[in-house]
């Protein structure tokens, strides 16, 4: 049987999960999306050649078995409950909830019902991640010392990110990725954190939003007796820049380049030169057609979810005390 599977949301990342359902994902097919914007219903509809209703009501009420919930973070708690209810299996993208009481709502309700759940933390689908993990469990570098991650992104953060009540921060938007994957290599929780964070490009937002932050560094102890660091940042410019670096008793693995391909450039001059990712979507193309195949093959299979809503709701815990610790300055100890 086919899976009809229903997308809500039709922005930058609601379309690339459709474009996922529509091309490359077997045992499935996008029967409709959503969006509140006219505008966007319009033009994504002519894109991609499926029905896009005003709301994620009409979406739900059309049949579907599955739903992508791809809209900004506040409205995924209420949603969410509205898929279960509705017996539909939900993959939800991340952050998971704005709070930790949301996140355990969530996984209550899908409980509740038996319908599977899985948080869009596509980096465990990317080829380059999933080698690391496995050469890591094979005891390639022995025992993990520490994980550090770095998200950098290009673009200036929209408006309604500059307020931490609605966007959790950077921390949320753009780290979370990164908050999930030292989780998931170091196999631990974390115990305790001490951050650091400031505003260094986002002028607009210093009068009305004095706490926001484009950049910041989190310290971290595990439950193990590893260490994180994430480093994160908005407005680089430069070009998207995601790394990994996990240091063992025995050795180090290195994850990811700055580097758009391997073609570099030396001029007589006496400069290289060589392409640089540009953004998220380019370097984690594939990673998300895997995860959309992930999600099915748990439906199909019965099985659960490979990224589970307690790996969301940890990735939330993390943000919230992060934060926290950026606001007061003091390490704060995880329960």
């Amino acid at each position: 049987m086919t899976l009809k599977v229903g997308v809500i949301g039709s922005g930058r990342a609601g379309i690339i999960h459709a474009k996922s359902y529509l091309s490359h994902v077997e045992g499935a097919k996008l029967v409709g999306m959503s969006d509140p914007d006219k505008e966007v219903r319009a033009k994504v509809s002519a894109e991609l050649g499926v029905p896009v209703y005003e709301t994620h009501g009409e979406l739900l009420g059309q049949g579907i078995d599955a739903v992508a919930v791809v809209t900004p973070t506040g409205f995924h708690h209420d949603i969410v409950l509205e898929a279960a209810a509705a017996g539909v299996h939900i993959f939800c993208e991340k952050p998971m909830g704005m709070t930790v009481a949301e996140c355990e709502d969530m996984i209550a309700a899908t409980d509740a019902v038996g319908v599977k759940l899985q948080i869009g933390f596509m980096r465990r689908f990317d080829a380059g991640h999933r080698r690391a993990k496995e050469l890591l469990d094979q005891g390639a570098i022995g025992d993990v010392v520490s994980v550090m991650a770095l998200t950098h992104g290009p673009s200036i953060p929209h408006p309604w990110m500059y307020d931490l009540k609605i966007s959790g921060g950077p921390l949320a938007e753009v780290s979370s990725h990164d908050v999930d994957i030292v989780r998931w290599f170091t196999g631990s929780d974390v115990v305790a954190i001490h951050a650091f964070a400031g505003n260094y490009r986002c002028g607009d937002a210093r009068e009305q939003f004095p706490d926001f932050y484009d950049s910041f560094v989190l310290n971290a102890r595990f439950a193990s007796g590893a260490m994180g660091q994430i480093n994160g940042a908005q407005g680089v410019r430069y070009g998207y820049d995601s790394r990994l670096e996990i240091h063992g008793t025995n050795g180090r693995i290195d994850v990811g380049s700055l580097a758009g391909n391997r073609v570099v450039v030396h001029g007589s001059d006496g400069t290289s030169t060589r392409d640089i990712v540009p953004s998220w979507r380019n370097l984690y193309h594939d990673a998300y057609i895997e995860e959309a195949r992930a999600f099915v093959k748990a439906i199909r299979d019965d099985t659960e979810t490979e990224v589970t809503g307690r790996d969301g709701l940890e990735a939330v815990r993390i943000v919230t005390v992060g934060n926290a610790a950026i606001a007061t300055g003091e390490i704060q100890h995880l329960n």
